[in-house]
């Protein structure tokens, strides 16, 4: 593969704030690349660059050969954007709003009409196609939203926290469609506040804080890198911390307070179990370590606003 979008000490400024700050990074054609991080942490910045809405401050972006800029048509015409907001056009009904949007790029009526049949049926909303907008559910609004981003037939595909407030079965219709564009040749941009998301979809993955990318890499490497294979959870009083540790000391377990709970981070856990069952301790989870640990562990448990 080659790279089909390159970011070379990049920064993005809004007055004195740095929202970008110098990040370097490049995306593959045909992956799936995620940007995950805390709200501020510089993702949307980002995304807005990537397809030329909002200007480069310094550094360079080139996006399939071009820089990217806010008058580069070309690129726009590139691209498929999934916005975070719900921007449909309530006055209209499902295939008026994806017609209105096909003359955005001058895509003839009949083909049009041809595609926008084909993309309902992509994203079953076929039965729904006369239906005014107050009509639909959120996850079908959502759906709408990513035919609507497929009409000009783009190489990359934005999505921006595309299943934020769905039903875990709008969230896996969405998961099916998207892994379906990718196996199809297309190359997917995603942010997301969901880890669970981001191991589904993502092939790579950049973790950003104020401004800055703290960890880059495949998601399952960077789970075992970071965290390990397995992690206990264990509810006590802080002030009993010390002595389990001591006791466990001896599994060879990284170990984190948040809160009220006690984290341990194994590579092989099962050794510790057998231990916790035999200390027979109260409120105690064992499970597999997850992208979201990583997340955690990189960017702090503490409320971001």
């Amino acid at each position: 593969m080659s790279a089909i979008i390159t970011a070379k000490n990049l920064f993005k400024k809004y007055g004195d704030l740095t929202a970008v700050d110098g990040i370097s990074f490049e995306i593959q054609e045909g992956e799936c690349f995620g940007f995950l991080g805390p709200n501020g942490a510089g993702k949307t910045s980002t995304i807005k660059m990537i397809h030329c809405v909002s200007p480069v401050t310094a550094g360079t972006l080139t996006v399939d050969g071009l820089p990217a800029h806010i008058d580069n048509r070309i690129l726009k015409k590139k691209t498929g954007v999934i916005p975070q907001e719900i921007t449909l056009d309530i006055d209209l009904t499902v295939r008026e709003n994806l017609m209105v949007f096909s003359r955005f790029f001058d895509i003839p009526k009949r083909v049009a009409r041809e595609r926008i049949d084909g993309l309902l049926k992509f994203v079953e909303l076929e039965a729904k196609r006369d239906s005014k907008i107050d009509q639909l559910s959120t996850g079908m609004k959502r759906r709408l939203l990513i035919a609507r981003a497929l009409l000009n037939e783009p190489r990359i595909i934005i999505a921006d926290e595309p299943t934020t407030g769905l039903d875990p079965q709008a969230r896996h219709l969405i998961w099916q469609r998207l892994r379906q564009l990718k196996s199809q040749g297309a190359t997917l941009i995603l942010t997301t506040q969901y880890m669970e998301e981001a191991q589904q979809l993502c092939d790579r993955i950049v973790i950003m804080y104020q401004g800055k990318i703290l960890k880059e890499g495949v998601p399952s490497r960077l789970i075992e890198e970071e965290i390990g294979r397995e992690v206990a959870e264990i509810r006590i009083a802080a002030d009993q911390d010390e002595a389990l540790i001591a006791r466990l000391g001896g599994f060879s377990c990284g170990h984190e307070r948040a809160g009220d709970t006690l984290f341990f981070y194994c590579r092989d856990g099962q050794n510790l179990w057998r231990k916790l069952i035999e200390l027979d301790l109260p409120n105690t989870v064992h499970r597999p370590a997850t992208l979201e640990d990583v997340f955690l562990k990189l960017t702090g448990r503490s409320l971001i606003e």
